[in-house]
């Protein structure tokens, strides 16, 4: 599957998901046919504090693996931008924290998720929100323009990761920070085996090894990489997901555990670009 089918399967399984809270008010991740598995993910991701705070379709419209904003430490004032801001829980959630002084942007490429997310964000009240329409690719803000940005499993479902990260890298400012939720692997797995987990993990087969990622985010010319596992995922989660896919459930485990797991992921962009020759580190 090349970029652009990544990218139109994900298109019409986030529309999906935002057309079936819109009209049936139904959680978008659940057991049903279109989504298997996904409940071991999405599940118990937010306390009920932050739940109670937000409109129910935000809640229910959630598709991510973890929860960045409880982990960004953000600021009042700050700018923060969400990349694929689904139904836009961690955009509105992120516009709390950083108070009427500070901006979160949502950015999403699916008109039924951006709507939603509008809707979402008309019923909670909130001014400091704008949801822009585009792809992570190609963000739509010009260069230096945020202080921290935020994703919540998405960036594995991105067929150009490198290009994802250097647009993450062109719009903070100098000293901004990375701060996201995703889908990780960890160790050697056996192909057969990462595929199938991975389309149960991701929906999408394109999680990164834990040290690809780091080297992806360090070539984008972030700094201060860490990688950390927030939910380890283990062979009985996707049990029922692997059933009828032709695997020994009980012959994987051992080659699944502790590999595949969603995790908090920072970086930062350095405070100022290094000196590239005499002329730019003149004083005049």
């Amino acid at each position: 599957m090349d970029a652009s089918d990544v990218k139109e399967a994900v298109r019409q399984r986030y529309g999906a998901a935002a057309r079936r809270v819109s009209s049936a008010g139904g959680a978008c991740c659940s057991s049903s046919a279109a989504m298997p598995g996904c409940d071991p993910i999405t599940s118990d991701l937010y306390d009920a504090s932050q739940k109670e705070a937000l409109p129910e379709a935000a809640v229910q419209a959630s598709l991510g693996c973890g929860n960045p904003t409880a982990l960004a430490q953000l600021s009042v004032g700050e700018t923060v931008l969400d990349l694929g801001s689904g139904g836009g829980i961690d955009v509105l959630l992120s516009a709390r924290r950083v108070g009427p002084t500070g901006k979160a942007y949502g950015l999403d490429m699916t008109d039924e998720m951006l709507a939603l997310a509008r809707e979402n964000q008309r019923k909670a009240g909130l001014d400091n929100v704008e949801f822009l329409k585009g792809e992570i690719e190609s963000i739509p803000l010009p260069d230096d323009c945020v202080d921290v940005i935020i994703s919540n499993c998405v960036i594995n479902l991105s067929g150009d990761k490198d290009r994802v990260l250097r647009e993450a890298f062109r719009v903070l400012k100098p000293g901004g920070r990375l701060a996201v939720s995703d889908v990780v692997t960890r160790g050697e797995v056996p192909p057969q085996v990462r595929r199938e987990m991975l389309l149960w993990v991701g929906c999408i087969a394109g999680a990164l090894r834990d040290e690809e990622y780091a080297a992806k985010l360090q070539g984008a010319g972030f700094q201060s990489i860490s990688i950390e596992p927030t939910r380890v995922y283990a062979v009985e989660d996707a049990r029922e997901f692997l059933a009828g896919k032709g695997v020994d459930v009980d012959e994987l485990a051992p080659q699944v555990e502790g590999k595949f797991m969603s995790a908090f992921i920072r970086a930062v962009k350095p405070a100022r670009a290094s000196c590239c020759g005499p002329a730019c580190c003149s004083s005049t």
